[in-house]
């Protein structure tokens, strides 16, 4: 694979990441808020979906991918901006993992909550909370990180 092509794929792996986080984080956030809980149980199954299927693949792309371009340009990983990208990296990874937990318990509630036609239990609201809350570094971290690529040679050449 050439420089260019995984250079290429890097970067749109930012962007799928970046763009799956945001919206599974819109829809879920807006659908809650709505109280349609049939609505509600099939908006959790579809983030966890999208989580499986697009997000997970490119937290595991990304840094090996990062690794391999730093390599080939024999820029080492403790350069002041890769080593921000990585420890900011490293925080939105640390916060992700509880959401995907989190996930799985809200779709599972809210699956229960439609099969038996009860609404959503209080436990429900407290972990959209925390889901909430924790998307909030996350994403703030990852903005940095994608700022990062785009301009560091502004600030550190």
């Amino acid at each position: 694979m050439t420089y260019l092509t995984l250079k290429s794929l890097h970067i749109l792996s930012a962007f799928l990441l970046f763009g799956t986080g945001l919206g599974s984080a819109f829809y879920k956030y807006m659908t809650d808020r709505s109280g349609n809980v049939a609505a509600i149980a099939h908006t959790n199954r579809l983030v966890v979906l999208a989580d499986w299927l697009f997000t997970t693949p490119t937290v595991i792309f990304q840094p090996v991918s990062g690794v391999v371009l730093a390599n080939i340009l024999h820029i080492p990983l403790t350069t002041p901006w890769i080593a921000s990208a990585i420890v900011l990296y490293i925080l939105a990874g640390l916060c992700w993992l509880p959401v995907v937990v989190l996930q799985i318990k809200m779709r599972d509630l809210a699956a229960f909550a439609v099969r038996e036609n009860q609404p959503l239990p209080a436990i429900y609201y407290r972990y959209a909370r925390i889901w909430f809350w924790l998307g909030v570094p996350a994403f703030l971290a990852m903005v940095v990180v994608v700022f990062l690529m785009v301009f560091h040679q502004v600030f550190w050449s």
